[in-house]
């Protein structure tokens, strides 16, 4: 569980960078002329949720102070925050962090392949608590990467869409891919702050990513996906695919990811054709990917 001065740190660099991102305009309020710093200053956001300056200064500061639900949604509306972030809040500041599941519970069934292999050609993958992908289908394989040639070290999708050009090429809105998944595995970090893994794995990130290391410092949080991704896939040209993120029964640390044709376009078939190909390529080495 989240150490309270973890935690007030958490929720002091959350406000602040929640604050930073408004503008006097935009709540509306006169802008006052030139700020040294971007964003809103403390007082205009105690003023807009009707708080007390020193107060709310207190709480940006990581101070322990109790606050109400009811105060929080001021704050929250305040600051025009999204119900993913509103929810990350309230977390923060009133310590109600689900209970984890145990760390060795991560395991994906023979049913759960199965699963995953009856999707036939439409990509799907089963990530954890960490963003490793901890099991695929031959089409993911083929849209993706031939994720069984990659180290288990190297099998984690934060670190090859930050780390690898290709995934930079395959995704034609990279920047909106990778930071929705950054914000993603910020919102679900909090769930495991005190797994040293996270803070070895974040400092690796800052040290191989400008992007990440810039980005990282934003507190974006999210819990679900955009709909709807468009791939260049070097072989068969571009794909758009509709995204739907599931939790494995009942587990909030595994996720479903199966990626659809859209409506209306050929996606369709040129996932049948990668799909067939895949197979047949299977099918002659004499073996299927372990996963």
């Amino acid at each position: 569980m989240m150490k309270d001065y973890q935690r007030q740190q958490a929720l002091a660099d959350f406000l602040r960078s929640r604050r930073a991102r408004l503008s006097p305009e935009e709540v509306g309020l006169p802008s006052g002329g030139r700020r040294r710093t971007p964003g809103l200053r403390r007082e205009e956001v105690a003023q807009l949720a009707d708080v007390g300056t020193a107060w709310y200064t207190w709480l940006e500061q990581g101070r322990d102070i109790n606050v109400s639900e009811a105060v929080l949604d001021r704050i929250a509306d305040a600051l025009r925050l999204t119900m993913d972030e509103r929810l990350h809040l309230l977390m923060l500041a009133q310590r109600q962090f689900p209970t984890p599941p145990p760390l060795a519970a991560e395991a994906i069934s023979p049913i759960l392949q199965h699963l995953l292999d009856n999707q036939e050609a439409s990509p799907a993958y089963i990530t954890g608590r960490y963003c490793n992908i901890l099991a695929w289908n031959q089409i993911a394989a083929a849209v993706f990467s031939d994720f069984s040639a990659l180290s288990v070290e190297e099998r984690n999708m934060l670190w090859l869409v930050f780390t690898k050009a290709e995934y930079r090429q395959l995704f034609v809105d990279w920047e909106r891919f990778a930071q929705d998944l950054l914000a993603m595995f910020r919102y679900f970090s909090v769930r495991y702050v005190d797994d040293s893994w996270y803070k070895q794995y974040i400092t690796a990130l800052i040290r191989v990513s400008p992007e990440f290391e810039q980005w990282w410092q934003r507190h974006d949080v999210r819990t679900t996906f955009e709909q709807k991704r468009e791939l260049a896939h070097p072989v068969v040209g571009r794909l758009v695919l509709n995204v739907t993120t599931l939790h494995v029964n009942g587990d909030p640390d595994l996720k479903l990811c199966v990626y659809t044709a859209l409506p209306g376009s050929n996606t369709s078939n040129k996932l049948h054709q990668l799909f067939e190909s895949r197979c047949r390529g299977v099918s002659s080495n004499g073996h299927v990917a372990k996963s």
